[in-house]
C-alpha cells in the first residue's frame, strides 16, 4: 500500500496515475477512500484520480494528536506535494468537503476547482450538534454496538446492500480511534463568511434524503461560492456518491469536462 509522510502522519492513498488532469478526493467521517470506488472507476480513463485516508480513518497511520480541518487541508496539499502535483481539482464528501474548501482558502493557486459532495460550510445547529455529541459519547463509551451502528449507517448510507460492510468495519475498529476525529468534527469552525474568497469553479452535489447535512445548508454554500451554478440534487442520503453513483458521476464528469484548461 502506498503511503506519504505528511505533517507527521503516514497518509495512505491510492493513485490511478496517468497523464490526465489530477483529481484529489477526500472521504467523509467514519468512511475511508474506498467510498470513492465508483467515482474512480468512472473517471480514471480520462483523469488521474487520487483518493486518500484522512487522520483517524482507513489505513493512515495517525499520531493521535488533536487536529482541525485546517490541518487536514494541509495534509491534502502535502499529499499533492508528495505526488509532484502543483494544481488539482480537489474535493470530497462531507468532512472531505470541509477540508477541501479550507485547502482552497489556504492555497487558492493550487486548487483548480472544487467538487463538494453532501457537505456544507456552516457549523451544525445546536440541536444537530447535541445529537451528534450524544452519538459520539456513546460510541466512545460502549463502542458501535448494533443499535448505534445501524442508526449511524442509516444516517450516512441508508442502503441495505452497503450498510453491513461499513458496520463490520466500524465494529472491528478500536472505539478510541474516533476520539480526535470526533473532536475535530464537533469543534469545526464556521467558514460561510469566507466562501466569497474562493473564486475557482465549484460543483455542489447533494442527496435529497441527506439528514446529516441539510439541503438548505448546501444551497446556502452554493449561493455563496462565486464559481458555483447551484446545487445538483440526486436521490440518496448522506453518502449519495456511494449509494447512487451514476448521477453523481455524470455530474462530476460534466463539470470536469467543462473546466477551462
Amino acid at each position: 500500500m502506498p503511503f506519504a509522510s505528511v505533517n507527521g502522519q503516514q497518509i495512505h492513498y491510492q493513485d490511478t496515475g496517468g497523464d490526465g488532469p489530477p483529481v484529489v478526493l477526500a472521504h467523509g467521517f467514519l468512511m475511508n477512500l474506498t467510498m470513492f470506488d465508483h467515482q474512480v472507476a468512472a473517471l480514471r480513463d480520462r483523469y488521474r484520480v487520487i483518493t486518500w485516508d484522512e487522520r483517524g480513518f482507513g489505513e493512515t497511520v495517525f499520531d493521535g494528536q488533536p487536529f482541525t480541518y485546517w490541518d487536514s487541508a494541509r495534509d491534502c496539499l502535502g499529499l499533492m506535494d508528495h505526488l509532484g502535483i502543483d494544481r488539482a481539482v480537489v474535493g470530497g464528501m462531507s468532512q472531505g468537503g470541509f477540508l477541501s474548501m479550507r485547502a482552497a482558502l489556504l492555497a487558492p493557486e493550487r486548487v483548480r476547482a472544487l467538487i463538494l459532495l453532501d457537505t456544507a460550510a456552516a457549523v451544525d445547529s445546536p440541536e444537530t450538534h447535541a445529537a451528534n455529541s450524544g452519538m459520539v459519547d456513546m460510541w466512545l463509551s460502549v463502542g458501535p454496538v448494533d443499535e448505534l451502528a445501524q442508526a449511524v449507517a442509516t444516517i450516512i448510507i441508508d442502503d441495505p446492500a452497503e450498510n453491513p460492510k461499513w458496520i463490520a468495519l466500524w465494529q472491528s475498529t478500536p472505539k478510541e480511534r474516533l476520539a480526535e476525529p470526533a473532536r475535530c468534527l464537533l469543534g469545526r469552525d464556521e467558514i460561510s463568511d469566507r466562501l466569497g474568497e474562493i473564486s475557482c469553479p465549484a460543483l455542489v452535489v447533494h442527496g435529497t434524503e441527506d439528514t446529516a447535512l441539510t439541503m438548505e445548508a448546501a444551497e446556502a454554500m452554493a449561493a455563496a461560492l462565486p464559481g458555483c451554478g447551484g446545487v445538483v440534487r440526486v436521490a440518496g442520503a448522506h453518502a449519495a456518491n456511494l449509494t447512487n453513483p451514476d448521477p453523481v458521476n455524470a455530474a462530476i464528469l460534466d463539470f470536469l469536462d467543462g473546466l477551462p484548461a
